[in-house]
């Protein structure tokens, strides 16, 4: 296939940075923005709920919900998202990225909305109705994930696909902090308007009743950023990469590069017809051919972010549960109101954020493109199982009961910080590097579901797993140390696994997935190929 190359893609791959690169950061990473606000601002009010609306003052946390109930809420937006993974996945190589993009938001959006008026008769008729809107919002965050990733990798050029690719998915550590914010504001303002009782002297005026507002607000928050960028998305065209490889509409790919990038390449109508001809073009998912050239690949990039899951959403979803219950950070529910406890827990996760989320994630934004993914990988993998490992091995003798709890907070924030400044950008990162075109979003999909189902298990492993007969009514509860210890497992097999996956840096994704090898000796000049004269945004 040497001499094959379309001249489309070698403009792609070889374009200067310009503005509609950050146009596209930004109009991508504010789907990764909502997606992130909405899944975790979850954690940021299941204790309210549980003061309003399962209220057991004999209870030794009389804030905690049923673990029944708070597994479902916390829950049921994964189920949803690792439907969506695979349905959008699917559907994104067979319709296009663009015609399915808009729609995840409008599922963001709606669902969000109708989370925050989910309404019933009984806490049950509420919780139900919550759930069942958290799906479709989950579904909707599903496909975000794979489009996103795909359509980024696919405007990008090689030398800075990779930041390009790690910033929009960046954009969920500022969704994370935007939630913790919003809560902290909503919570406050509520506080100060209807002041609780004491706890002590009067247990039911504790929650006040507008407190059930709070919740609602929060959630509902979720849609603005959805539906302030579907305007735009609606405005990008589709990738070259796509009409080029896929659709094999030659004229309308270079058209879309002039507009975009102001770069003006060949259609060569004749060498897409004759790519699309050839074997490589043509094999299928899961065929035998897959699995020689891909195989491997699929497997690396599924069971990384499976294992990766497992601990980022059991630490990031019930943080609030290791600040009260374990690590008595935040003082107990019986000290405070339902809006100073929301404010406590929404001010403690937002430290967390600022101070080992978000840098992980800009870390890898600096280094992807100089030190490569499977280095970052390695490292972040490593450097969790090492921090795991110094929160389990002197638990119950140093970390127990609140002792240290400086030191506890700052290896706990450490794990973040490698968490993003490692595996979980860069499984997001490279599935969208390594495949042929019209499996990429399929394979993404694939992929993040994988992850999905990590996550799934890490909820429901430290809900059951973690919590004891006394504060929960589990009867297989093992300890926070033990939990820990399975955490340090799962990051050193994500540590291993790595090894399965190949390095994309400074490879466009055509050597990546093998299918269109450069042409012998073209050695095309990436700093004088077709200058920009203007960049113009998006259509």
């Amino acid at each position: 296939m040497a001499g094959q190359q379309l001249q489309v893609l070698k403009a792609l791959d070889a374009a200067k940075t310009q503005f509609y690169h950050f146009t596209a950061i930004v109009i991508a990473g504010m789907g990764l923005f909502t997606d992130s606000y909405d899944l975790f601002c979850i954690s940021l009010v299941t204790k309210l709920i549980g003061r309003i609306y399962y209220y057991i003052p004999e209870k030794a946390h009389p804030g905690s919900l049923p673990p029944n109930v708070n597994v479902a809420i916390c829950c049921v937006a994964l189920c949803g998202t690792f439907a969506g993974h695979l349905f959008f996945g699917w559907i994104g190589d067979k319709m296009g990225r663009k015609h399915v993009y808009g729609v995840t938001l409008i599922l963001l959006a709606v669902s969000a909305i109708a989370s925050g008026l989910s309404f019933g008769y009984t806490a049950k008729g509420v919780v139900a109705n919550l759930c069942f809107f958290r799906f479709w919002l989950g579904f909707g965050v599903g496909g975000d994930y794979p489009l996103s990733a795909t359509i980024m990798s696919e405007y990008a050029n090689k030398r800075t696909r990779g930041a390009f690719i790690s910033a929009v998915f960046a954009m969920q550590g500022f969704g994370i902090l935007a939630g913790g914010i919003v809560t902290i504001i909503v919570s406050a303002s509520f506080k100060a308007a209807y002041p609780a009782s004491p706890y002590q002297q009067d247990p039911i005026g504790s929650t006040v009743p507008q407190a059930d507002y709070v919740w609602r607000i929060i959630l509902i928050v979720g849609a603005i950023p959805a539906t302030l960028t579907y305007y735009w998305r609606m405005k990008m065209p589709e990738t070259a990469r796509y009409t080029a490889l896929v659709a094999r509409n030659a004229k309308q790919a270079a058209a879309d590069m002039a507009t975009m990038l102001n770069v003006e390449t060949e259609a060569e109508p004749e060498k897409v017809e004759r790519l699309a001809m050839e074997p490589s073009s043509s094999y299928g998912l899961f065929s035998k051919e897959f699995f020689r050239r891909h195989g491997l690949h699929l497997l690396g990039t599924t069971s990384t972010w499976f294992f990766i899951d497992i601990t980022f959403y059991s630490q990031s979803l019930f943080q609030k549960d290791i600040f009260t219950n374990y690590l008595h950070w935040l003082p107990s529910a019986k000290t405070m109101s339902a809006l100073q406890e929301t404010y406590m827990i929404a001010r403690a996760q937002t430290i967390i954020a600022l101070c080992g989320t978000i840098p992980g994630y800009w870390f890898t934004v600096a280094f992807i493109d100089y030190i490569g993914r499977s280095v970052i990988q390695l490292m972040g993998f490593f450097m969790m199982t090492v921090f795991m490992l110094g929160l389990a091995i002197p638990y119950n003798t140093y970390w127990k009961n609140g002792s240290h709890p400086v030191g506890f907070i700052v290896m706990y924030a450490f794990t973040f910080f490698f968490c993003n400044f490692g595996p979980n950008v860069t499984t997001f990162v490279v599935p969208a590097e390594i495949f042929p075109a019209r499996l990429r979003v399929t394979c993404h999909g694939i992929s993040a579901a994988c992850g999905k189902a990590g996550a799934i298990i890490g909820v429901f492993g430290f809900l059951y797993v973690v919590e004891s007969p006394d504060d929960a009514g589990c009867r297989c509860g093992i300890g926070m140390q033990k939990a820990l210890y399975v955490l340090a497992t799962t990051d050193f097999l994500g540590f291993m696994f790595t090894f399965l996956i190949p390095e994309a840096k400074g490879k466009s994704l055509e050597e990546m997935s093998n299918d269109i090898k450069p042409e012998e000796g073209s050695g095309m000049d990436e700093e004088a190929t077709h200058q920009p004269q203007q960049p113009q945004q998006a259509r």
